[in-house]
């Protein structure tokens, strides 16, 4: 799996900044963009990436670098960014006390991961961008 179907991730970066609140809970205020959920979901889908592609040889830092590049973009409050930081970190972690080798299974992640990655990615660029 080369990674080029997640290639739509680097259209999140087409993201403008705007203020926005983070929400951990379901509850969302006012203030909160309706792509917020599905940013906080695609953090956590970078986090599992991360680690599962590591796990299956992949060398180097490229989906930890696609979550610096949204949190660039999103220029969040320390708060915000703290969370969202966070939901990366759930999504490596939920991992890693499934998997400590490359298997079948894991590669079969990595493909559902990477598939439901680029579907957000792209609704958020195409339905929400300004």
């Amino acid at each position: 799996m080369t990674g080029d179907v997640f290639r739509s991730m680097a259209l999140a970066t087409l993201l403008t900044s705007s203020g926005l609140l983070f929400v951990a809970s379901s509850t969302a205020l006012a203030a909160d963009p309706p792509y917020e959920k599905k940013l906080v979901r695609l953090a956590e889908v970078l986090g599992s990436i991360h680690y599962l592609r590591n796990l299956c040889g992949e060398k180097g830092t490229r989906w930890r670098d696609e979550m610096e590049a949204l949190l660039q973009t999103e220029k969040p409050e320390p708060e915000r960014r703290a969370k969202l930081i966070a939901s990366f970190n759930r999504g490596y972690r939920s991992f890693g006390g499934v998997y400590s080798a490359c298997t079948d299974s894991a590669i079969t992640a990595i493909g559902r991961y990477m598939n439901e990655g680029e579907g957000l990615s792209s609704e958020i660029v195409t339905r929400y961008r300004n």
